[in-house]
């Protein structure tokens, strides 16, 4: 039950953000309505919160792998919560948004996704291929961000919209079905590092 409300939270923080992100865009174009903004942080905070239920759910997974990485890829998710809500409250009290603000989002979204991946990686819970894609993804996630603040590319185009497709596709496609339809492996404490051949189980 654990691996499939991961999976359909995945789809549902992808979802929420992807509605929520146009709204505020079309604000920021020149969409004055306030209802739409309203709308749009509000699906950003929705987003945030299924963000926040999926790192409380897999701490209980990744636990017996690593419990050092496993809190911190917690407490990355909520920090990734708070810094989203945070922009989103100043943008409806201000009116305009914070610089640079889908960058500030992907720090903790890129270094938690590492951990998450390199975690699901040496564990085996999930199929190794659905776990590079996920770690190439944040990865190149992560690297993005300060190319994007030093002016060497834009996450919002070309180059920088290529970067995010791996952990888009880890995100929204191979992770959650894997999870709803085949759920995790049981990872053995003992033997986590040691890449067993483990047990398919929900």
């Amino acid at each position: 039950m654990i691996a499939v409300t991961v999976g359909i939270l995945f789809i549902v923080q992808m979802v929420t953000a992807m509605v929520g992100t146009s709204l505020i865009e079309a604000f920021l174009n020149g969409d004055t309505a306030r209802s739409p903004l309203t709308v749009g942080v509000l699906l950003m905070m929705c987003s945030g919160v299924a963000v926040v239920g999926i790192g409380l759910l897999m701490y209980q997974v990744l636990k017996p792998v690593n419990q050092r990485l496993a809190f911190w890829y917690t407490a990355l998710r909520i920090v990734e919560c708070a810094v989203s809500a945070g922009c989103g409250v100043y943008l409806l009290t201000q009116s305009h948004v914070v610089p640079n603000h889908m960058l500030w989002v992907y720090i903790p979204t890129g270094f938690g996704g590492v951990i998450l991946t390199y975690l699901l990686f040496v564990s085996r819970l999930v199929p190794r291929p659905i776990a590079v894609l996920g770690l190439a993804g944040y990865t190149l996630l992560t690297l993005g961000v300060p190319l994007d603040l030093l002016g060497m590319l834009n996450m919002n185009e070309g180059t920088g919209l290529a970067l995010l497709a791996p952990g888009g596709l880890f995100e929204a496609v191979f992770l959650p079905i894997w999870l709803i339809a085949k759920g995790f492996r049981s990872p053995s404490p003992a033997t986590a590092f040691a890449a067993p051949a483990l047990a398919s189980t929900r």
